[in-house]
């Protein structure tokens, strides 16, 4: 006896940003963040309970998997099978169209994709507020890539209401991601290790306070598409994370020396009238946001960049989905 369904979901990119744990079990956050869905950036993930099987599995881009990666896989899965009742083990097959443990967001998009999948191979008819709240116990940011488009991730005081909304569908601005791809290798300290360590940055909880203002502001610009104020305070906010990281025990450096020099150049564009802004995920790969008419100008400024391998470009993007 088996039962199975295949799901999609899209990377997200955080324009404030998650960066610590409040409950790292069940991956509440700190503060709240804002995100992005990257349209042509996905992970499509194929979930079969079968009842011959002896446990879980998990094939990734063509390799079986095993360790932290299928452990954490089949915490989720264990959570579907409760909400279910069933005892069946599950196979999960999953493939991405982008690099992964690069911060480029490959965990969110994989635990939204595998919470879609998974619930409706075991029969059950979530909402979306229920599985972005199950995404969240697999990769926390994994929740904003649930709903569609420009999404906010609600902290909440514990598991019931700490799930992400959208607050703007994706066609409400044309806004672009151009990625610059310094490397496309896995980050030595992956995000689930370096939330731990968040705490032990003595400017962790200033930028918690203040958080609240930042989301504010970042939620108005986005509502209002005002591109300077949105530039304004998700450079802000990137930096601010950055800089915990670089100041927590043992410090983390993410970023390369392309890295800081698309900083700069994005900076100087921005001043020579193009819309333009960066933010950097836990890893050296930059997002350049920009809008759409400047979105290949953009990407050929980048290219040019000694060091950029490569410029990935996505648009705003839809929610997680059950694909026939």
């Amino acid at each position: 006896m088996s039962s199975t369904a295949t799901a999609s979901a899209h990377a997200n990119i955080a324009l404030i940003k998650y960066w610590g744990n409040r409950d790292a079990d069940l991956r509440l956050p700190v503060s709240g963040s804002i995100s992005m869905n990257l349209g042509d950036l996905n992970t499509r993930t194929r979930v079969t309970f079968d009842s011959t099987l002896g446990g879980d599995t998990l094939t990734l881009n063509g390799q079986p998997q095993g360790g932290p990666g299928l452990e954490r896989v089949r915490l989720l899965l264990e959570r579907v099978r409760t909400l279910g009742g069933i005892e069946h083990f599950a196979s999960v097959v999953s493939e991405n169209n982008f690099p992964m443990g690069a911060g480029i967001a490959s965990s969110a998009a994989a635990f939204a994709a595998l919470s879609v999948a998974a619930s409706a191979a075991a029969g059950l008819d979530l909402p979306e507020r229920d599985l972005s709240r199950l995404a969240r116990t697999g990769s926390g940011s994994a929740c904003r890539s649930v709903p569609a488009g420009f999404v906010e991730w609600h902290p909440g005081t514990g598991h019931e209401d700490s799930y992400a909304v959208s607050i703007a569908p994706p066609d409400h601005w044309d806004l672009a991601d151009c990625i610059a791809v310094v490397s496309a290798e896995h980050k030595a300290t992956g995000s689930t290790q370096g939330h731990a360590l968040a705490s032990t940055s003595p400017l962790q909880q200033a930028r918690v306070d203040a958080a609240p203002q930042r989301l504010e502001k970042c939620r108005a610009a986005i509502q209002q598409r005002v591109f300077a104020a949105l530039a304004e305070v998700v450079e802000l906010d990137s930096n601010l994370m950055h800089a915990v990281m670089m100041t927590s025990t043992p410090p983390l450096l993410y970023w390369h020396p392309p890295t800081i020099a698309i900083m700069h150049a994005v900076q100087r564009w921005r001043g020579q009238g193009i819309p333009a802004c960066y933010t950097i995920d836990a890893g050296p790969n930059v997002h350049v946001l920009t809008e759409q008419s400047y979105a290949a100008e953009v990407e050929r400024r980048l290219r040019k960049i000694q060091g950029v391998k490569d410029v990935l470009v996505a648009v705003p993007g839809g929610p997680a989905r059950i694909l026939p």
